[in-house]
């Protein structure tokens, strides 16, 4: 089988394509090309590369040409110049599956938030879910992901949790009740993709992706911290304090070390799915435990942030 991923060379898109590749289909990456982090995918037997954008129908049709499904993985948790949520998250989403339509594609994958909901206030959230409800009405067999965390190597979380515990003596917890969230390893997210995209199941389904094991973020951070090997000070912050922090971040930084969508989204709790969605099924749920030897796994090489990180 051949499926198409947007998003190709992101966190989620790379993990899924290397599980297809594994199991012997072939994959058509659609990215823009700034995500090289796994440089070596791209040359791997039945890996097609297409170095386009989400802006223009026509190039994402011939990208199409002859898969079965497309698992739309992309998207943004800031904005920078043209690459705002409306053009990515809703626009984008629009003209693959227009483009889809036109290149008799049958199913569509679409990676969206747990929380992703109309009239709450936030861009990221509203662009997140106004792209479900653009493929929920595409008249294509689709399966809606709702995921709340997802960790593992190459990830965000992990990443910058080991980079700041190696930059700075203390560490601020988001506000003063740290919320409730189910880690998810990516191992647990491509299982479900594939069958979905693969075995045709979750046909026409939304369903909640969330992790085996409910924790707050204060005990996610501190178990971090103790696998990394650092005790750094842990103290509460207001949220006011992250929002300004995230939008110095966003202007400094080329990944931010805390981009403002992520502080809304760990504002809130992530066990269950906004609005009410369909469970997976028993064998199709997340198993992966947030342990120690699955966070080791993930973490990348020691290191602070450096200048590099700086745009």
């Amino acid at each position: 089988m051949k499926i198409a991923i947007t998003g190709g060379t992101g966190f989620v898109g790379r993990n899924f394509a290397r599980r297809l590749l594994a199991d012997g289909h072939e994959v058509v990456l659609i990215a823009r090309g700034q995500d090289r982090r796994d440089p070596t995918l791209h040359a791997l037997p039945g890996v097609q590369v297409a170095k386009i954008g989400l802006d223009r129908v026509e190039p994402l049709r011939e990208a199409l040409a002859g898969c079965a499904a497309v698992a739309h993985c992309a998207g943004i948790n800031r904005e920078i110049g043209l690459q705002t949520y409306q053009r990515v998250h809703i626009e984008g989403t629009r003209h693959v599956v227009e483009a889809a339509q036109a290149a008799g594609v049958s199913k569509i994958l679409l990676l969206s938030f747990l929380r992703a909901r109309p009239g709450c206030g936030s861009s990221y959230h509203e662009s997140k879910w106004a792209a479900e409800e653009i493929v929920r009405a595409s008249g294509l067999d689709y399966t809606v992901l709702k995921a709340g965390v997802i960790y593992g190597a190459g990830d965000h979380m992990l990443d910058h949790l080991s980079h700041a515990f190696y930059t700075f003596p203390v560490f601020g917890f988001v506000g003063f009740h740290p919320q409730p969230l189910r880690p998810t390893a990516v191992e647990d997210v491509v299982k479900i993709m594939s069958a979905a995209l693969v075995q045709g199941r979750l046909s026409r389904a939304t369903v909640a992706v969330t992790g085996p094991e409910e924790m707050n973020l204060e005990q996610t951070v501190r178990r971090v911290a103790a696998v990394v090997g650092k005790r750094p000070l842990f103290i509460r912050l207001p949220i006011w304090f992250y929002y300004l922090l995230g939008r110095i971040c966003e202007q400094v930084m080329k990944v931010p070390m805390v981009a403002l969508a992520q502080v809304r989204i760990l504002s809130e709790s992530l066990v269950e799915p906004l609005p009410t969605c369909d469970a997976l099924p028993a064998d199709l749920r997340p198993s992966v435990p947030f342990s120690d030897a699955q966070i080791r796994q993930g973490l990348p090489p020691p290191g602070r942030f450096t200048w590099q990180d700086l745009r």
